[in-house]
């Protein structure tokens, strides 16, 4: 339990840190991310997996090109399915829909790609990586539900849905 309060305070320095060099430089729409949940599909028997990979970090959304694709950047750390630290950094496109309103506030649908570099305890000695996943987000311009289907990659031999809350500050 110590090492991840360690972790999650470590986090949350960088994601201040981040935020107050973003804030001065950026104005569109700066977002907390706090990463939170794992569902993994197909566990063997016997095998348990940590689904709760608390952390912190942001997201910066971009204004809306021809006004349908949003871009972003973002950068994170969490604690992961084995239970060590793993960051990220990168970017993204998202197609936005509208669903909706909902109390005002209009409900998007966004789908797209996320491409990152991240490192990770137990691959490649820490040593970072490039990645690539789906990206689907759900929720208003203040707070929506971020959401990637992880394949079965090595190193990760499980499949898993990873969520995400945003939030705008």
């Amino acid at each position: 339990m110590r090492r991840l309060v360690q972790h999650i305070f470590k986090c949350l320095l960088f994601v201040l840190f981040v935020a107050g060099y973003q804030q001065t430089v950026l104005a569109e729409q700066l977002n907390l991310i706090i990463n939170g949940k794992a569902l993994h599909l197909g566990v063997p028997a016997g095998k348990t997996m940590n689904e709760k990979n608390w952390g912190l970090g942001l997201q910066y959304d971009f204004d809306l090109i021809n006004d349908k694709w949003l871009p972003f950047t973002t950068v994170s750390g969490f604690i992961d399915s084995m239970k060590h630290p793993s960051y990220y950094a990168g970017g993204g496109i998202m197609r936005r829909y509208s669903a909706g309103r909902y109390h005002g506030q209009t409900l998007n649908l966004d789908a797209g790609i996320i491409a990152f570099i991240m490192t990770r305890d137990d691959y490649k000695n820490r040593r970072p990586f490039p990645g690539i996943l789906p990206a689907l987000s759900f929720g208003t311009r203040k707070a929506a539900v971020n959401l990637t289907y992880i394949p079965k990659v090595h190193p990760k031999q499980i499949p898993l849905w990873f969520f995400q809350i945003k939030y705008a500050l």
